[in-house]
């Protein structure tokens, strides 16, 4: 079943890298992180900054409201803080707990000099009527917090 998931999504993304996938319901709050940190790991693919804008798209409402204009989000993605979750090396993501609406990962992300670190990533449903209705949306992202340091 693992092996299935990864499957769908790696070929959907494939198939969207013309054009950045968009928020759906049928999209699984685990679904929704593998897209993001994905869309990092390879940032400049398709053009530049496209990692830093596919995350953007999957950020919640009440989230946007900090992070817009999208100019504001890649600076902040480029700062010290969160600049190690662009081209990063790997990704794994642990479900921690999940509720009906809102549910919460700790995902360990390897950056590009082999630093290990812990990030607690929380998604949630988008409530409101309209296009995003039922959609898993990131609302918070911690800062990485750095467990293993490279050799």
């Amino acid at each position: 079943m693992k092996y299935f998931f990864f499957f769908i999504i790696i070929s959907t993304t494939n198939v969207a890298y013309s054009e950045l996938l968009k928020p759906q319901a049928n999209f699984l709050p685990g679904e929704v992180i593998f897209i993001q940190l994905t869309a990092l790991q390879n940032n400049n693919h398709p053009y530049q900054n496209a990692g830093i804008e596919q995350t953007w798209k999957f950020a919640h409402p009440s989230n946007k409201q900090y992070t817009v204009p999208l100019s504001n989000f890649i600076k902040m993605m480029h700062s010290d803080s969160y600049s190690i979750m662009i081209n990063h090396k790997k990704h794994n993501i642990n479900l921690v707990e999940q509720g009906v609406n809102i549910s919460f990962f700790m995902v360990e992300l390897v950056d590009k000099t082999d630093n290990k670190f812990g990030i607690q990533w929380i998604v949630e449903k988008v409530l409101l009527k309209g296009e995003l209705k039922n959609c898993w949306m990131t609302v918070s992202v911690s800062q990485p917090v750095l467990i293993a340091k490279s050799a």
